[in-house]
């Protein structure tokens, strides 16, 4: 029979902080990694704050190194109080931040965007790993979000290349899965997810590609109109469109990447 533990968060939500040991269902290889109860707190903490979007509940799905779904999680007060939809994106850019990021450079969901337009260094890389339907579709719906959700201990896989998605570091450098949230503005998702991350403590992020120091995976907003083009050009390559002005303002001023 498999054994959870229960995490204790900090009873303020403002500084909540989760054991290192703090572990998942075994029989997935998800030891080490936040389990249910733990990631919902974080991601309801993150979701309450300003983010910039439209102050949409949320979907959480944690992936472990190998890609396998350990933990799923909502905001609302039911499966139906978030997009539907959202469910299986949030596991696709979990995935997508562990599978595309690694010991030495992290590139988070929001970092794909330009670099998977036509003419961008990783054209075509949206098409590849495609979602495991029988996966993401299996089970109860009634069980979507909750400590027995069905993709729990499945290979979700997908590629997902809009904000939301990250690799997750522990304190000694490793990079031990990743994180996806979905159902707000793709900037919005960045920031919630960001801010869910580091709760967790898992944003001990050793390089990225932001140009920033000391948020190193963070988004990029960087495109500048061209004509004939409908998406512009991104000067580093990395860019993420815009989604609004406090969104914008929002990623700037995120926590610090632990170091």
């Amino acid at each position: 029979m498999n054994i959870r533990y229960m995490a204790v968060l900090s009873a303020a939500g403002l500084c909540a902080m989760v054991s290192t040991s703090v572990v998942a269902d075994d029989s997935s290889d998800c030891r080490g990694l936040p389990q249910h109860a733990v990631l919902k707190s974080a991601l309801k903490q993150a979701r309450n704050e300003a983010n910039g979007g439209f102050n949409l509940d949320m979907w959480g799905t944690i992936v472990n190194r190998d890609g396998i779904v350990c933990a799923v999680a909502f905001t609302g007060e039911d499966r139906g109080d978030q997009w539907p939809g959202s469910r299986v994106i949030s596991a696709q850019k979990a995935s997508t931040g562990n599978a595309f990021s690694l010991r030495g450079l992290a590139l988070s969901t929001a970092n794909l965007y330009s670099a998977v337009s036509p003419g961008g260094s990783l054209y075509g890389l949206q098409h590849s790993n495609p979602v495991n339907t029988n996966v993401a579709y299996r089970g109860n719906a009634a069980d979507y979000g909750t400590s027995n959700d069905p993709m729990e201990g499945g290979k979700i896989g997908g590629i997902n290349v809009f904000g939301g998605g990250f690799a997750l570091y522990n304190s000694r450098g490793q990079i031990v899965g990743g994180l996806g949230v979905s159902g707000d503005s793709s900037c919005a998702d960045h920031n919630i997810g960001w801010k869910t991350r580091h709760t967790l403590l898992l944003d001990y992020v050793p390089a990225g590609v932001s140009g920033d120091a000391m948020r190193r995976d963070n988004i990029v907003y960087d495109i500048s109109p061209q004509a004939g083009q409908q998406e512009g050009v991104s000067a580093k390559g990395w860019g993420h469109p815009v989604c609004s002005a406090a969104a914008t303002t929002i990623a700037a001023t995120l926590p610090a990447n632990r170091p």
